[in-house]
């Protein structure tokens, strides 16, 4: 591309509005501002901090547009100012994913353009003894955890290209149990088993579904956790986003089904 269309693509991106409210506002950024080259659209979930954010970081690149979920709009403000210089382009969708109508809000936002990664990463973990786990915490964990990426996977996956990657970040709570981790391993575990029916499904058509199982990740979940835990032995978000990198980095008839994580310290 000439150095004069280059500049022009720039001060376009530049006078565009970052927050859209309808589906026809999102749909213009499939393509680039001369329509003729289709722009990668990546999804992610959670993506205002932690491992979310830390992937939105790793996959910012020139011709992509990051479409970025979150429920903080301050910590989601501050992704988009980390990752936009990078970019074609950041949305952001803020939308409480623990209600099956914020799931359909995010989806009717980002309308009928093609999606060529969802990062299924946004979750919520209850940690306390079973018998006191309430109604309505479980169902915010079964409609975060679980509803949330099937519906998503759902409806986005239909639209995808081959060689289309669907990442779903699960948690080494879905091989292992945890005492006063029941909601949160429930939820993974069934997430696991969806995800890899669903990676069955969709060989024929060259999508692949990549599941990540991260040990314990220094992020700010454990602000919320009581308890004293060693987050200096904890992985840092960016090597969970280094590995999704990699995986979504080989070749498009190359399938990394499963990746195990663990910091050297083991599960803490």
């Amino acid at each position: 591309m000439a150095g004069t269309d280059r500049r022009a693509v720039r001060r376009a991106r530049r006078s565009r509005p970052t927050i859209f409210n309808s589906a026809l506002d999102v749909e213009r950024w499939t393509f680039d501002v001369f329509g003729k080259h289709r722009m990668k659209r990546y999804l992610i979930t959670g993506a205002s901090r932690g491992i979310g954010r830390a992937i939105a970081e790793k996959l910012a690149v020139e011709d992509t547009v990051l479409l970025l979920h979150g429920r903080d709009t301050v910590a989601l403000a501050q992704t988009r100012k980390a990752v936009e210089p990078r970019c074609a382009k950041v949305i952001l969708l803020v939308h409480d994913l623990a209600k099956v109508s914020g799931v359909s809000d995010l989806i009717a936002q980002v309308g009928s353009g093609p999606i060529d990664l969802l990062v299924n990463n946004a979750g919520v973990a209850v940690v306390k003894p079973f018998t006191e786990i309430t109604p309505i915490e479980w169902e915010q964990t079964v409609g975060v955890n679980i509803t949330a990426p099937f519906l998503l996977t759902q409806r986005f996956v239909p639209r995808m290209p081959p060689g289309s990657s669907v990442v779903n970040i699960l948690s080494v709570a879905a091989k292992t149990a945890f005492p006063n981790w029941s909601a949160y391993c429930m939820s993974k575990f069934a997430l696991e088993g969806f995800s890899r029916c669903v990676r069955e499904e969709l060989r024929d058509r060259k999508i692949r579904v990549i599941n990540v199982y991260p040990a314990a990740t220094d992020t700010e979940i454990w602000d919320r956790v009581e308890g004293r835990w060693p987050r200096e032995k904890m992985m840092s978000a960016t090597q969970v986003a280094d590995a999704v990198a990699f995986a979504l980095a080989r070749p498009t008839d190359t399938l990394v089904e499963s990746i195990m994580l663990s910091s050297l310290a083991g599960n803490l």
